[in-house]
């Protein structure tokens, strides 16, 4: 039955695939028939039907003919539409680039094609992944497939719905500021942003000033480990990715662990369901070995900076065309690029400086514990209104002020500091909506993160379950 494959993981589904239990074509056209059933969420602006299909018969062919298998051998994957797909269109959900198609694969996703993996279309983002709504002028609104009256996320949002529900096991997202991990705690999947360099992201302009992130995304860690896996290594276009570097020796279990229990960290309001889930698994945590220590750092007094780098990246980038295109853009990209027009060389050197000062303050704190600990979000996935993209978001019925501060400190800062930084379902709301937890560690713990990551899931396995709506 097709509800049947679909439920597999992507381990399940690779170790069926090769033990000639599961065809990949039929795999295939149960996630395609999926995507069919739930074209109304909007999860994808590209889906490439066909030349998935025939893919998978290639697959297939390679497993009855008992070739080599890597080891994503038939597994349905997606892509976020600002990667490139060679011979796919990829259009950075913008009019700028509608009929953009790359002659060349990112490096994931060159990765994820020598592992196996079969793309089955680009996922939505909105215009160069700016704003956090997942919605932009030519594909619309993408909806969240556990409650279409809150946000998905973004910019990756396109990707967590698609996991979420049930549109292929693995998802490639990219993260610029919380783009995997926040999406991933609106649809309560499993995202993660891996230390800076440890999997190439040459698309980025100015790749020594680099914090967007290419990465995986799952519903389980397990499966985000597997994709991790093949997705890492060194590139030598890469400055941050020289070498394979050797990999952080702390504990990979919780038992011993230390943990830097950050509720906090410059925002003075964190909603009751929120912290009352996050505290319970930290409390898990601590009930089963962890050395648990409350913290604070401030990442709010941060969001100024980041501003000036988020703002001036994409004015670098857009303002040469946008006159040409400004009737097709979105108002919210246009009101960007003006913004970041008006930053001076000054501006963007003291925001250097300041990512500079959090980079030493999050090591200082790494010093003393193996991972900080923290909400994804101050608030569950915020209703679709006229406060996002921008905010305030209302936080336990008060305004939370702009949107990074008040909705989202957590994770911004981590892009800047290049530490790895996951994200996994750790409860819901009494209206159902997903909680998520954060776990931060040193640069080079990602493989060890994700064990600790993988405990911590299966301390909290019951908590939360997805009543996913594809109509």
């Amino acid at each position: 039955m097709m509800s049947d494959i679909l439920a597999l993981s992507a381990r399940e589904m690779a170790r069926a695939i090769r033990e000639r239990r599961l065809s990949p074509v039929e795999t295939m056209q149960a996630v395609l028939d999926r995507m069919d059933a739930g074209r109304s969420l909007n999860a994808f602006i590209t889906v490439v039907a066909e030349q998935a299909l025939a893919d998978a018969k290639r697959a297939e062919d390679a497993v009855m003919q008992g070739a080599h298998l890597p080891p994503l051998h038939g597994i349905p994957y997606s892509v976020k539409d600002l990667l490139n797909t060679a011979g796919v269109r990829t259009t950075m959900g913008s009019a700028l680039f509608a009929d953009n198609i790359p002659k060349e694969d990112a490096v994931a996703v060159a990765r994820a094609k020598q592992a196996g993996a079969i793309l089955i279309g680009k996922t939505t983002t909105p215009e160069f992944g700016h704003k956090q709504l997942t919605e932009g002028p030519i594909f619309g609104l993408t909806l969240n497939p556990i409650n279409r009256s809150v946000t998905c996320g973004a910019s990756s949002g396109g990707a967590a719905v698609a996991l979420a529900a049930g549109m292929g096991p693995l998802a490639l997202g990219t993260d610029g500021g919380g783009s995997i991990r926040i999406p991933a705690a609106c649809c309560g999947v499993v995202g993660f942003k891996a230390t800076l360099g440890a999997i190439p992201h040459l698309q980025v302009p100015d790749l020594f000033s680099a914090n967007s992130f290419a990465g995986p995304m799952a519903r389980d860690v397990a499966d985000t480990a597997l994709f991790y896996d093949v997705l890492a290594g060194p590139d030598r276009l890469d400055p941050f990715g020289q070498a394979r570097p050797q990999q952080w020796a702390g504990p990979d279990q919780v038992k011993g662990l230390r943990v830097g229990w950050m509720p906090r960290c410059g925002n003075s309001l964190l909603d009751p369901e929120v912290e009352w889930a996050t505290q319970a698994a930290v409390q898990s945590m601590a009930e089963s070995g962890a050395i648990v220590e409350q913290i604070e750092l401030d990442f709010v007094s941060l969001e100024p900076h980041f501003l000036v780098m988020l703002e001036s990246a994409i004015a670098s980038r857009v303002a040469p065309r946008m006159e040409a295109f400004r009737t097709r853009l979105d108002p919210h990209l246009i009101t960007t690029v003006e913004a970041g027009l008006r930053h001076s060389a000054v501006d963007l050197q003291n925001a250097g400086a300041a990512r500079s000062g959090m980079f030493r303050e999050v090591q200082a704190m790494l010093q003393r514990f193996d991972v900080i600990v923290s909400p994804v979000l101050t608030a569950p996935p915020a209703p679709l209104d006229e406060r996002l993209p921008d905010g305030p978001v209302l936080v336990a019925g008060q305004e939370s002020g702009r949107i990074r501060g008040g909705w989202y400190p957590y994770t911004f800062p981590f892009n800047l500091t290049g530490h790895p930084a996951l994200a996994l379902p750790c409860g819901k709301t009494q209206a159902g909506l997903p909680i998520g937890l954060q776990i931060v560690g040193a640069w080079y713990s990602d493989q060890t993160l994700l064990k600790i990551a993988m405990q911590v899931e299966q301390l909290l396995a019951g908590r939360w379950k997805a009543d996913v709506h594809l109509v």
